[in-house]
């Protein structure tokens, strides 16, 4: 009954004007098909349905995708090849260490392109805790729940002489060893994506609860008659009679570690467990994990995107560490090979999740955010780098120094209990060399002796780089001023942090590129994607000072023109420059097609932009804007997000707009102010304090902010401490039809800014 139950709760209307009180089980309100209606040309999320618990080490999901093809679960498929683990943050960065499981009946087909099943979303159930999906060429349901290393697998199969169970290692280097009278299958994948030792392996161990007829390794998608294999393509079918409605369990666990580590991690979190034993569990730990937060006096549609947006900002970076026998923490690393003491994380860039992403946890899951930190201090000392992209390793992928931000933000924002001086080094290591990949500073001596990285030095999105890194020189002299460093060490990082005044040109009111002679490139066209600047143009990046949105400010003229800068992104139209790509790229498409002119929300470089309004004395229109995109650009729908989710990042924007403030600079105490979704929304902190956030007048017309009290007293400032929040505190908005043109203007109401610092 309690599936039927969930599937027809997947089918309310989703107009449903009707609100939601409390919310006992939020899990309940999770779509994980949210973003799945994507491609390559066309991302609504490039997200998977991740079968997993939060920031597990491995997830699962059903495959509709080629072997190798990055979009491995996309809604608009109509058949599944397997059940696949995986660690992918992103089709673009795609997978390392998968391995799937697939059940057939009747004549055997191992090719995944002839073994195909045709399915129905209405015949699937995709719930954070629980997979469900009838494949109908085989009449047979596939169940699937998990823990943070291992899951139960449940086929139920019909009357059949020949139903088989399916092992796909995958190509590109993996083995097979049959166990038949242990019902037991081993086995190890190579395949990755890069950024990994040439000893990487991840490590399965499969248990099926029924006894094996026929057992054959297989490669070339034929068998060979054999139990063991290790080549290129390794797999193994498992064939037996099965009565109808039999089901047949499989215990599935993996290591990056070993065979005996893999089989270590099934004990410890499946034990003896049951499927639905499991189910409970998983289902337990997500409603406790979602529980930080709960909201009320929202619409069903906006409580669905709520909890589904938090749903994806618990899974990366996940976990690469694992308990041994003698109950410590040990981690294989993906940067030297060997197998560590201590955490390890991976599956993010920081590009992305600088920004939004680690300030919700440091503010929600600090604990959590504590062993991320500890991960990073071990990717350092194992590889000599901070990670920028990791996956698993030291992928090369994006721009920037970002590690600077999201080390110090931990450090400032109170976390403690782990060797921040390390780090602290890593940060100046980092900022004054060029390191492998993507780690270190590209360009760093221009950068650090023009104050720019120029633009004719054959450095791309030079620009984009100096914007970056002049927030991250900013980070850098806020940790070392927190942590006690003598001014001679850390003044030449808050000199550089001033660095983004370089790249400012009058003429245009805009960031542009810079020659190394100290000339603009020309001609510039502010319109123009790339080339200077990351996946955006000049539009877009000129925002990009986080930390000192004063100075820009007093650059471009004042606050009345600052603020109808502000405003002609929005009415500008869409139009761009494509010719650096020589192909318009799905980011270009996703503004265009948006309808909020040149504000591309579904790529991360503007995504603050909504809130600097605080900044000019005209607070009621980030109120304005932040509603409008929480309401034109996402829902709990297979199409429900307007570009890349990336790791969390596009999720984190909304949920914290939906709380009515957002980290506009994450090394800093403040958060600034927007509106609040919900008539209520309470964050239940790990000091066991709480942030109550009441607006009883909030509705689809109510969106602007009145008045404010914090905790009893009128407040008009636009921006909430950090430590203040942590002390717990009750913010009651009066939510009001028409903008209050007059709070929150005043000089003194402004956020932070470095200019403004005495």
């Amino acid at each position: 009954m309690k599936k039927i139950f969930l599937l027809a709760f997947a089918f309310l209307p989703l107009m449903s004007s009707a609100q939601v009180g409390s919310t006992t089980n939020p899990v309940d309100y999770i779509n994980p098909l949210m973003g799945t209606d994507s491609k390559p040309a066309l991302s609504n999320g490039n997200t998977y349905p991740a079968v997993a618990l939060p920031w597990g080490m491995n997830f699962w999901t059903p495959q509709t995708g080629k072997m190798g093809n990055g979009w491995q679960y996309t809604y608009s498929s109509d058949k599944i090849v397997g059940f696949k683990q995986t660690h992918q943050p992103s089709p673009w960065m795609n997978d390392y260490g998968m391995f799937s499981i697939f059940p057939e009946t009747g004549s055997l087909k191992l090719d995944e392109a002839k073994r195909a099943s045709w399915f129905s979303h209405k015949a699937e159930i995709a719930k954070p805790y629980y997979y469900s999906v009838y494949l109908a060429d085989y009449d047979v349901t596939t169940e699937i729940t998990p823990t943070e290393r291992a899951a139960n697998f449940r086929f139920t199969f019909p009357k059949s002489d020949s139903s088989h169970i399916i092992i796909d290692a995958f190509n590109k280097g993996s083995y097979v060893k049959i166990i038949p009278g242990e019902k037991k299958i081993i086995g190890y994948s190579t395949r990755n994506s890069g950024a990994v030792p040439a000893n990487f392996k991840n490590y399965f161990v499969i248990y099926v609860d029924k006894p094996f007829e026929l057992a054959s390794t297989w490669h070339d998608w034929q068998k060979d008659g054999s139990l063991e294999y290790t080549g290129d393509h390794a797999g193994a079918v498992l064939t037996f009679k099965t009565k109808k409605g039999e089901q047949v369990h499989l215990r599935v666990a993996s290591s990056f570690i070993s065979t005996e580590q893999a089989e270590l991690n099934l004990k410890r979190e499946l034990a003896n467990d049951s499927f639905d034993a499991t189910e409970q569990k998983a289902k337990a730990t997500w409603n406790k994990t979602l529980s930080h937060l709960t909201v009320e006096g929202g619409t069903i549609d906006q409580t669905r995107t709520f909890y589904s947006s938090l749903y994806r900002m618990l899974f990366f970076p996940n976990k690469l560490y694992e308990v041994d026998a003698k109950g410590q923490t040990v981690h294989y690393s993906p940067i030297n090979g060997k197998v560590e003491q201590g955490y390890y994380f991976a599956g993010t860039g920081f590009w992305d999740t600088f920004r939004a992403l680690y300030p919700f946890l440091n503010l929600v899951y600090p604990s959590m955010n504590k062993e991320m930190q500890q991960g990073l201090v071990n990717s350092y000392k194992e590889g000599g780098w901070l990670p920028e992209w990791s996956s698993p390793g030291y992928a090369d992928c994006m721009i920037g120094n970002n590690s600077a931000s999201v080390v110090a933000e931990a450090y400032l924002k109170g976390l403690r209990g782990y060797d921040i001086e390390s780090l602290y080094q890593a940060l100046k290591h980092g900022a004054n060399n060029e390191g492998p990949n993507a780690t270190g500073r590209r360009g760093v001596n221009y950068y650090n002796t023009l104050g720019y990285v120029p633009y004719d030095v054959k450095i791309n999105e030079n620009a984009a780089r100096t914007l970056e890194y002049a927030y991250d020189d900013f980070a850098i002299y806020q940790l070392g001023k927190a942590l006690g460093k003598p001014a001679s060490e850390i003044d030449i990082y808050k000199k550089r942090s001033q660095n983004y005044r370089n790249l400012f040109d009058p003429s245009t009111k805009l960031m542009r590129g810079k020659n190394k002679d100290g000339s603009f490139e020309t001609p510039f066209n502010p319109f123009k994607w790339g080339d200077a600047f990351t996946e955006g143009n000049s539009w877009h990046y000129s925002w990009s000072v986080f930390h000192d949105i004063q100075g820009l400010i007093n650059l471009v003229g004042g606050k009345p023109q600052f603020a109808a800068k502000l405003d002609s992104v929005f009415t500008m139209p869409p139009v761009f420059d494509d010719s650096y790509y020589g192909v318009t790229i799905h980011e270009i498409r996703e503004m265009q097609i948006a309808g909020m002119g040149q504000y591309a929300h579904g790529n991360q470089p503007i995504q603050h932009m909504i809130y600097l309004y605080n900044y000019a004395g005209e607070p009621w229109k980030t109120q304005y804007w932040a509603r409008e995109t929480m309401n034109k650009l996402y829902k709990a729908v297979p199409d429900g997000y307007c570009g890349d989710e990336d790791n969390g990042q596009t999720s984190a924007w909304y949920v914290f707009s939906a709380m009515g403030f957002y980290p506009v600079t994450p090394a800093s105490d403040q958060y600034v102010l927007g509106a609040p979704l919900f008539k209520k929304l309470t964050v239940n902190l790990e000091n066991g304090k709480k942030i109550t956030i009441n607006a009883p007048k909030n509705s689809a017309d109510n969106k602007y902010v009145n008045a404010l009290n914090v905790d009893g007293k009128a407040y008009d400032f636009n921006w909430l401490s950090h430590k203040a929040l942590l002390n717990g505190a009750e913010l009651n908005f009066d939510m009001s039809a028409t903008p209050n043109k007059v709070r929150g203007t005043k000089a003194a109401d402004v956020p932070y800014s470095m200019s403004n610092e005495k």
